[in-house]
């Protein structure tokens, strides 16, 4: 549903998927061996394939028709990874110091940073799509940053400009570009940065592809190795064992029996026992991309009434898939599912399907559109579905002191309708039995 990995933040994941197993030791210090499941997974890094420069150029002059058409003339990236990445390969972390990749829509490139940083600001430029092409303006610790960079707009005839900031920038620099450039008008450039990531193409599709495949088996093999008396952390140990050997950064939160009632889950502690009911969300990154699926399943046989909701969850999910496609708008989506669960008696409104159905998933684990009505208010309250973009579908019902229960997986839309990436979730019993 949301990512683990956006909340707690992927540095400490990709670290720990070089070192050693973080599962739990004998009495004698040593670590245990891995659940025959985990040991047995297939390692699938060696078949992603990196994007090229080749590739980032494509999005670039992608980026600058679309600054055209939405009547900017330059867009400016700050300390934001995703779209800095996606464009050309930087990450922007400069903390409070500000970092700056101003792409204007006719003229050369450059980049603000710190003048301390030069060198390694050009050795980062020099190795990504624009390579000798953009220029580098400094500035030294006691100057603004804020007016090098309308200097480098000003040197490029874009005095009296728009200029779309990114949406994740700092406020702070945001404030400080504004301050100190009052004869520019400020817009957001999401329209831009959005217009080009929410559509993927073959390349990107494979990688997202490739990880929803790495988190079904890696889903799978955990599902096969817990036992009751198990917590909820030693499960989570299992899950970036697993990862590890599949060979991509990722992890999973895990929820138990009335906990899995809260659609983001509980910090409490929680222990597995014969007949609880397991709720496994969250994904891992292959080549930036991300995967997001929740499999809902119990330990031992499971109750009458789980079995209903699960049967109206899963024809939710079906009635999601089964509506989107190009020209639908995105909030009828959320209705179509939305529907279902009202008339299996689990309504009115978002009472127990308390959350939309879906959000836009790529390089950030929610990126836009949002599968719902009004689009969380963003810079377009009614898109409309294209084919190329990615959603996930995740209807859940939850109710409060007893279970919840959601299905969750990624979806592409294509030229006639939708796919998932992975197979829907057979039944709640034998939630893997598709999983080849």
């Amino acid at each position: 549903m949301t990512h683990n990995l956006t909340r707690r933040g992927f540095l400490g994941v990709a670290a720990s998927a070089s070192g050693a197993l973080a599962l739990p030791q004998t009495h004698s210090g040593s670590t245990p061996p891995l659940p025959k499941p985990i040991a047995a997974l297939p390692v699938l890094s060696g078949q992603a394939r990196p994007f090229t420069n080749a590739e980032r150029q494509g999005r670039i002059e992608r980026a600058k028709v679309l600054t055209m058409a939405f009547k900017m003339d330059a867009i400016v990236l700050a300390n934001s990874t995703a779209s800095s990445v996606y464009f050309a390969d930087m990450r922007l972390n400069g903390g409070e110091r500000l970092w700056a990749l101003v792409l204007p829509s006719r003229t050369r490139p450059f980049l603000v940073c710190p003048a301390f940083e030069e060198g390694r600001a050009r050795e980062m430029l020099d190795a990504g799509p624009l390579g000798k092409d953009a220029e580098v303006l400094t500035w030294q610790e006691d100057e603004s940053p804020f007016t090098t960079l309308g200097k480098g707009l000003s040197d490029r005839g874009l005095t009296n400009s728009t200029i779309g900031l990114d949406e994740n920038m700092k406020f702070v620099f945001a404030e400080g570009i504004r301050a100190a450039n009052p004869h520019l008008h400020i817009v957001s450039a999401t329209p831009v940065t959005a217009g080009c990531r929410m559509i993927k193409d073959a390349h990107e599709l494979e990688c997202m592809r490739l990880a929803n495949r790495a988190t079904l088996l890696v889903y799978r093999a955990v599902a096969q190795s817990v036992h009751p008396g198990m917590t909820n952390a030693d499960v989570e140990r299992l899950v970036d064992a697993a990862y590890r050997r599949v060979g991509f950064p990722g992890e999973a939160s895990l929820n138990i029996d009335e906990f899995t009632a809260l659609p983001h889950g509980s910090r409490q502690p929680q222990t597995l026992r014969e007949g609880s009911i397991l709720m496994l969300d969250d994904g891992c990154l292959v080549e930036g991309y991300s995967s997001d699926i929740t499999r809902t399943f119990v330990l031992g046989k499971p109750a009458s009434k789980m079995l209903s909701v699960f049967d109206i969850v899963k024809r939710a999910q079906t009635a999601a898939l089964q509506t989107a496609r190009p020209g639908v708008l995105a909030g009828e989506v959320d209705a179509a599912a939305r529907k279902v669960i009202i008339d299996g008696g689990y309504g009115p409104g978002f009472t127990y399907f308390t959350h939309r159905v879906g959000h836009g998933i790529g390089m950030e684990g929610h990126e836009w559109p949002y599968l719902v009505r009004n689009d969380m208010f963003g810079f377009d309250l009614l898109p409309h579905l294209k084919p190329g973009m990615t959603f996930s579908d995740e209807p859940g019902v939850y109710i409060k002191g007893e279970f919840g229960i959601r299905l969750e997986d990624d979806m592409v839309i294509t030229a006639n309708g939708a796919d998932l990436l992975t197979p829907q979730c057979p039944s709640l019993e034998d939630p893997f039995g598709n999983v080849a």
